[in-house]
């Protein structure tokens, strides 16, 4: 069975590097500037809009780990703040880092028996269940942003 600290260290990986895909979400948009990031590729959604809905239900499950309940809604789930300028996809980046750096310090927190928990409410299914879903969302997810790079044209 997975322990949080395992869990932890994947869902790290996955945004900051050194995974088994050696593929990461902060690596592969360090080069990616606003412009690239709202860049429109059919009817395909955008990197920023992939950036954020991956992001999105960490913020959710953060919430349950520090004690709250789990108010996120997919309906929102692809609806990423205003970004007009590179600051603001900055800004956007910057609370990303910032929070899944606080997301894996809960998740080392959590007491291994807890894993088999249901988070929040039934309904959800058990803690293990969603952290570990977020991470293959991520990737999945993440695959579809390195797509997107190489069909947008370079500056």
């Amino acid at each position: 069975m997975q322990t949080p600290h395992l869990i932890a260290k994947q869902c790290k990986e996955f945004y900051f590097g050194k995974n088994w895909t050696w593929v990461s979400l902060k690596d592969t948009l360090s080069d990616v500037d606003h412009k690239m990031a709202l860049h429109q590729v059919g009817n395909f959604n955008t990197i920023a809009t992939l950036t954020f809905h991956i992001h999105y239900y960490v913020t959710g499950v953060t919430t349950v780990l520090k004690g709250g309940p789990l108010t996120i809604k997919d309906k929102y789930a692809f609806d990423h703040p205003p970004i007009h300028s590179e600051e603001d996809w900055q800004k956007m980046l910057a609370e990303i880092w910032k929070e899944a750096e606080e997301f894996v310090e809960l998740i080392e927190k959590i007491e291994p028996e807890q894993l088999s928990e249901d988070l929040d409410k039934p309904i959800y299914g058990s803690y293990y269940r969603n952290l570990s879903g977020i991470i293959e969302h991520g990737h999945y997810h993440l695959g579809q942003i390195v797509f997107l790079k190489k069909m947008i044209p370079s500056k």
